[in-house]
């Protein structure tokens, strides 16, 4: 498997290249935005390890081009930076990112959540995707598209897995913990407020149909089982 680190010190960045090629990864680095674009215009990566702050620009602004892009947006992106800041880690997520770590992190750890990352998107590729429907609500998993009523909804990356998993768990309540499990991943840096947060955007992105997430005061959330 392919991965690309996009790290500006060189330390940091000698060390995630050997550290990964030791666990059988091909691994390509980069030290700026720029030559990043460039070297994912011609290549094929399996996940992204992407610096917040570059020599020329935020990583951010990077995020949210892969995760934007449809020939790019489902390479699972791992945000590295020495932020610690709430905000910074909320709008990585809202972006599309799968996790991340504030430096300075554990390479061993690092090494984990990566491949539970990559297991995971390897499991899902064993499941026949089908569409999603329930009422005027129709998800197309394959195509990662959504219509209320036959009206587009236009999701995050985030929005879309927390869609889905609220959905393919229909009836069953959803603990805030089980979804940062399942829709942030292994170990992820984020409070249980984030994901109240995109409860309550995803709730109102879709409408008349918002109404089928419903809040377990005390536990969490689920998806209706019924219309009715």
């Amino acid at each position: 498997m392919n991965i690309l680190v996009i790290e500006d010190e060189p330390d940091i960045r000698k060390n995630l290249e050997y550290n990964l090629s030791r666990e059988g990864f091909t691994v390509t680095c980069s030290s700026s935005l720029s030559q990043a674009e460039s070297i994912l215009n011609s290549n094929t990566f399996s996940l992204i390890l992407l610096d917040l702050m570059l020599p020329d620009g935020s990583g951010l602004d990077l995020c949210k081009k892969i995760k934007s892009d449809p020939k790019t947006e489902t390479i699972p992106i791992i945000i590295l930076t020495a932020k610690d800041d709430e905000v910074d880690k909320v709008v990585g997520f809202e972006l599309g990112a799968d996790d991340y770590v504030t430096k300075p992190f554990s390479v061993r750890e690092l090494i984990l959540r990566v491949k539970a990352i990559l297991k995971r998107g390897s499991e899902k590729k064993e499941i026949l995707e089908v569409v999603r429907q329930f009422g005027d609500l129709r998800i197309d998993i394959d195509s990662h598209e959504v219509h209320v009523d036959n009206v587009g909804i236009n999701l995050t990356a985030l929005e879309f897995k927390l869609l889905r998993q609220l959905v393919d768990t229909r009836g069953r309540v959803q603990s805030r913990d089980q979804l940062l499990s399942e829709v942030w991943g292994y170990s992820s840096e984020v409070t249980t407020r984030t994901v109240d947060t995109h409860i309550k955007r995803l709730r109102e992105k879709l409408g008349p149909m918002g109404k089928y997430v419903q809040t377990i005061r005390g536990v969490g959330y689920k998806f209706a089982r019924s219309l009715d």
